[in-house]
């Protein structure tokens, strides 16, 4: 927790552009799942849909997502992240990194690779417990829907420079 609120706060204090909390979650589930309704939204984040409304009203006005028909032909309207939306959870997944390669740099890439590994254990395991499975587009090629996580492999191990696990 120190380390997710420190990150948090430093980067609000260098850019104030950075995404709220709440905009990276939605659109980092977005951007992997694909277009989503907010019945989808709050099902995965085990909100209230009156929560997830007022949060994706903030997307839908600063431009980072928008409201598309169903991709699958269903009635709701579901929401997809812009190109804004898409640069600005770039910037903030790349800024997240370079704040966990500094605090890594002196790491071998061994015992980053084991921190990986213990963060994706640890992920999966509060998802188990919650029910609620982030989808990871590495286990099936594409973009993944919700479901069971697969067997556990081992995170990929640093080839050069100060590797960090994903935020």
């Amino acid at each position: 927790m120190l380390l997710s609120r420190h990150q948090v706060l430093a980067r609000r204090e260098r850019d104030p552009e950075r995404l709220e909390r709440s905009a990276y979650l939605l659109l980092s589930r977005i951007d992997t799942q694909g277009p989503m309704s907010i019945g989808q939204l709050s099902e995965a984040f085990g909100l209230d849909t009156s929560t997830v409304n007022r949060q994706t009203a903030a997307l839908l006005r600063c431009g980072l997502a928008e409201r598309v028909a169903d991709p699958d032909g269903g009635m709701a309207r579901k929401l997809r992240i812009t190109a804004e939306g898409g640069r600005r959870l770039a910037g903030d997944r790349e800024v997240n990194q370079s704040c966990l390669a500094r605090v890594v740099a002196d790491w071998s890439p061994e015992e980053v690779g084991e921190l990986a590994d213990v963060l994706v254990r640890l992920n999966r395991s509060a998802e188990a417990l919650e029910g609620r499975y982030w989808p990871r587009p590495e286990e099936h090629g594409t973009r993944a829907a919700s479901h069971a996580p697969a067997e556990r492999e081992p995170a990929p191990r640093a080839t050069r420079g100060p590797a960090t696990p994903a935020p």
